[in-house]
């Protein structure tokens, strides 16, 4: 059995990610295998779960993965481990718009029969905190809070009237953090900055809030919390089993995949490599801003999300490599591009040149286009034939123009219809994030288009 706690808070901004990671952090530096895990479709905190644990950072989406695949995707990343925490999204019980409960840390927790520690942003309530908590605590008989942290506490005052009101809550105050500012992750337009962006001030970071944490929190109420999940009768899920090309046998020879990672690729799902490799690629990963050549054999690309506008003029300044992958497109190798690969696969970003595979230009947009996509395909594609579905996620500051090619790449069925993104020839583009173990199809399409050998 792995021990397991669920990381929560009534809404955004009260500290979940401050208090997961800091848990997550201290429990690994007490010698404990601790497995990182984040509700949601948010691609930067699992990087600083990465960093407090040493483990991958691997997310529990119910909408993009269904709700089927939760208690076997968290028992595939917490396999061999002692303890994993769950950090969740937004407020405890919000989900996905107009879908009532799915996708909300609540029904995770619910469906890994996990205890949930609420967080409190307590800086201007005392006595209505405890109104507060027993609200959350009895809105879902299902949802088992066993403690609260309460965080941003001013003084021993404070503290006091607090404790003193929560005493009759019933739910016990498991941890007292005070404001420090040495625990602050910088944050812009999409939120927190990524591990990468940030080495040392990350590692430093992640250190602080080990610290606030070890010396504000009931380590061992917490652990003996999560030690009280029951056992989670299910079986583990399998890139090995669901990955495996639809042809009978091994791809031979093992077409080579490139991904794009550095700093301004940190977009990515560990479950997508590990299904490409299990539908029989070979995964190298190269750094836009650094590598000039395409690993040598590439037989397709992958370039996921993260942030290329602002990493534009190194970029652009990489004319050798976006030669090249300008001329792995005209090739017609199989490329999949998702958000920050739709905008480096473009003629331009804000005015700068990127690698005009595409007749189109992006810019910044003071909107945020934000929400999961009910996604159908409406070209056949290198990821899904014309008419398969696949659930999504969209988060960016940048539009693109026209928004769709001449053969698109998904219909969206909400927030409001619409086409968008771009297929030609082996290249498949879109804003649209999505997460493969929902559509292991996906990979071993990708796969079976890259196997007729290297082409760069």
């Amino acid at each position: 059995m792995v021990a397991r706690l669920v990381i929560a808070a009534p809404s955004s901004g009260a500290g979940k990610t401050t208090v997961a990671t800091g848990l997550m952090a201290a429990f690994a530096g007490r010698g404990l295998a601790v497995s990182p895990h984040k509700v949601g479709p948010d691609y930067i905190d699992p990087g600083y779960h990465a960093l407090a644990t040493g483990r991958p950072g691997r997310n529990l989406d119910a909408y993009m993965c269904g709700t089927g695949l939760i208690a076997p995707l968290f028992a595939h990343g917490a396999r061999g481990c002692d303890l994993a925490v769950i950090e969740g999204v937004m407020g405890l019980y919000d989900g996905a718009a107009d879908q009532g409960e799915l996708a909300s840390t609540a029904q995770v927790s619910k469906l890994l029969k996990a205890p949930v520690v609420l967080v409190v942003d307590a800086s201007s309530q005392s006595r209505s905190v405890a109104a507060l908590v027993h609200g959350f605590a009895s809105w879902d008989p299902e949802v088992r809070i066993g403690g609260v942290i309460l965080n941003k506490v001013a003084t021993d005052r404070h503290e006091h009237l607090l404790r003193e009101a929560l005493g009759e809550s019933g739910v016990p105050v498991l941890g007292v953090l005070r404001r420090a500012p040495a625990v602050a992750t910088p944050s812009r337009h999409l939120g927190l900055v990524p591990v990468a962006e940030r080495q040392a001030a990350a590692v430093s970071a992640v250190a602080a809030q080990a610290e606030q944490v070890l010396a504000g929190c009931d380590m061992e109420a917490l652990l003996a919390l999560a030690r009280s999940a029951p056992e989670p009768h299910t079986e583990a899920w399998s890139p090995e089993v669901v990955g495996r090309p639809r042809a009978a046998g091994p791809v031979v020879p093992a077409p080579r995949v490139a991904v794009a990672g550095g700093a301004a690729f940190t977009f990515s799902y560990a479950e997508h490599t590990e299904l490409l490799t299990a539908a029989g690629a070979e995964v190298v990963t190269f750094d836009p801003l650094r590598d000039e050549a395409l690993p040598e054999g590439t037989s397709g690309l992958v370039i996921g999300g993260g942030f290329p506008e602002m990493y534009g003029s190194e970029l652009s300044a990489n004319e050798p490599l976006r030669k090249a992958v300008a001329g792995l497109a005209a090739s017609g190798a199989p490329i999949a591009a998702e958000c920050a690969g739709l905008l480096y696969l473009a003629r331009s970003l804000d005015g700068t040149p990127m690698c005009g595979v595409l007749d189109a230009d992006a810019r910044m947009s003071e909107r945020l286009t934000l929400g999961y996509r009910d996604a159908v395909a409406v070209s056949d594609s290198v990821l899904a034939p014309t008419g398969a579905r696949m659930r999504g996620h969209e988060f960016h500051r940048t539009v693109i123009e026209p928004g769709a090619g001449a053969s698109a790449a998904w219909g969206l069925r909400q927030p409001e219809r619409r086409v968008e993104g771009f297929v030609q020839g082996g290249v498949h583009a879109s804003y649209v994030h999505t997460h493969w173990a929902g559509a292991p199809e996906a990979a071993a399409r990708f796969v079976e288009r890259c196997a007729g050998g290297p082409v760069a």
